[in-house]
């Protein structure tokens, strides 16, 4: 009997799901394990995880996200900083490996999976993205609040609104859920700033920005990943990064313990943070100029004076090491 017709049920699912299916879905199509053993062989299907297989020698863009789930079983999610990146909440590559959430965890040990336990996750956390189960935008936000600063939780949740992916009302009410689970402070924390922090942030890495230009410093990079960090203002090639303080009105020790956690972290990678607020940057311009100007002048000589380390790149277009 002819396996094409077979085949072409097998090459279906594959198409709505980036190119993979599980092993039960085969069984359920009809495939015996013998049959799945023979596809195997013949390198019609793919091993990618056990029970989990990609079909044909192409791997899509989000197979590795897919190919997760089908491996944490029905009720796995892709969640944490992976649901983030495909939400668009986060920048950079897709984070390797990827997080999926599933409700017992038990011994499981897959290469380029880590497996999260939910002991509780409603229906409306739950979605869909390009196919995909994944925690919804908000949900994806609370699991990210224990492992990120103020900072980066501002920013996930203004590229949320800009995205009309979550609004004021149901941020609130799931920061209301889970109160006093990790990182719930900082929520609120950023809910009580309101619209101010985006917009005065925004006017303020503008200003910066200007200042860099009149001072004919060094173009820079914005908005840049580095680990689970994002650095407003960054020339990578000599490992000096602007943060931008005082967007929102208020200060709290829990913010104040985050910058200086973000900045041991930076520093221990080689990369020194100047810290500037808004005063500085609109009241004390000249001052602020010649600091910048002035750490950047050093790090050049040291990139110079740096053992057989091969050429230092001379302007921003040039390969950059990598950090993080």
């Amino acid at each position: 009997m002819s396996t094409e017709p077979l085949d072409a049920r097998i090459s279906e699912v594959a198409a709505r799901q980036h190119g993979v299916v599980g092993r039960l879905q085969l069984l359920e199509l009809g495939l015996s394990r013998s049959a799945i053993q023979r596809r195997r062989k013949n390198g019609y299907l793919h091993p990618i995880h056990r029970g989990v297989y990609r079909v044909g020698p192409l791997e899509s863009p989000k197979a590795a996200e897919m190919s997760a789930v089908l491996a944490g079983g029905p009720s796995a999610l892709l969640s944490h900083r992976s649901a983030a990146s495909l939400w668009g909440l986060v920048q950079g590559d897709p984070p390797r490996p990827v997080h999926i959430t599933v409700p017992h965890v038990g011994r499981r040990r897959r290469e380029g999976i880590v497996f999260c336990r939910a002991r509780e996750m409603a229906e409306d956390e739950r979605t869909f993205l390009h196919g995909i189960p994944i925690t919804t935008p908000v949900r994806t936000i609370v699991d990210m609040a224990p492992v990120l600063g103020t900072r980066e939780l501002e920013l996930m949740r203004a590229r949320a609104e800009d995205q009309a992916l979550l609004s004021r009302p149901d941020f609130q009410a799931m920061v209301d859920r889970y109160v006093g689970r990790r990182g719930i402070g900082r929520l609120r924390e950023i809910l009580g700033a309101g619209e101010d922090s985006r917009l005065t942030r925004s006017e303020a890495e503008r200003r910066c920005l200007g200042l860099i230009r009149a001072a004919d410093l060094p173009t820079p990079h914005t908005n840049v990943p580095v680990g689970p960090y994002e650095l407003d203002i960054f020339w990578p090639t000599l490992g000096i990064a602007i943060e931008i303080d005082g967007w929102a009105h208020h200060s709290s020790r829990r913010r104040f313990e985050g910058d200086r956690r973000k900045d041991n972290w930076l520093r221990s990678r080689g990369i020194q943070v100047i810290r500037l607020t808004w005063r500085q940057i609109t009241r004390d311009a000249t001052a602020s100029a010649v600091q910048v100007g002035q750490a950047i002048a050093l790090a050049g000589v040291r990139r110079r004076q740096e053992p057989e380390g091969g050429p230092v790149p001379n302007s921003e277009n040039e390969a950059a090491p990598r950090y993080g």
